[in-house]
């Protein structure tokens, strides 16, 4: 893939350095156990229980929304990916270290012991610091490293409409506020 980027009003070409297929399957084994059939199962059980619990206390509104809060886990894995990954700029992984803190934090815009909504914030923030960085950061490399089931450039973008269109604008200032100071 090649991209333009303007540097002092010249253009240049920057091509993004493919993985070999083996090397980008090492690196995720690094972060995820997928050989772990325990690990998975808990997984998919813990998953779809959560859908369960969602679907049921929002009388089957929460399809879309539960949807998208179950990709938090596969975010924050490509985040820690991302964070090893070679062909990551140290500023770049300075933003990820600060997304990976904000999610990591008991101490959130809001609070994450509100059962469901308290993760919505996590994932509006992940999300709005991954576009952030795709300004920069070749797609491909955040294509190499995601392991979840939807193309990762499309839900990052339902994710932010979705996020805009139902979010309380107070809630979303704080997040983007919060993400242009780990930006600086």
């Amino acid at each position: 893939m090649v991209e333009e980027k303007v540097k002092d009003e010249k253009v240049e070409e920057v091509k993004a350095e493919e993985i070999p297929k083996e090397k980008s399957e090492k690196l995720k084994e690094k972060i995820v156990f997928t050989n772990d059939k325990r690990k998975l199962q808990f997984y998919e059980k813990l998953r779809k229980n959560i859908t369960s619990f969602v679907n049921t206390k929002t009388a089957g509104k929460g399809g879309k929304f539960t949807r998208y809060l179950l990709t938090l886990p596969d975010f924050f894995i490509l985040l820690c990916r991302l964070a090893i990954d070679d062909r990551v700029t140290k500023s770049q992984k300075a933003i990820v270290g600060g997304i990976i803190a904000y999610v990591i934090m008991p101490i959130d815009i809001i609070p994450d012991f509100i059962p469901i909504i308290g993760y919505v914030d996590d994932l509006v923030l992940v999300v709005y610091g991954l576009n952030l960085i795709l300004n920069e950061l070749d797609k491909q490399i955040l294509i190499d490293n995601w392991s979840g089931e939807e193309d990762v450039l499309e839900l990052l973008q339902k994710i932010t409409l979705t996020a805009e269109k139902f979010l309380e604008k107070n809630i979303l200032n704080k997040i983007k506020k919060w993400i242009g100071k780990i930006a600086k």
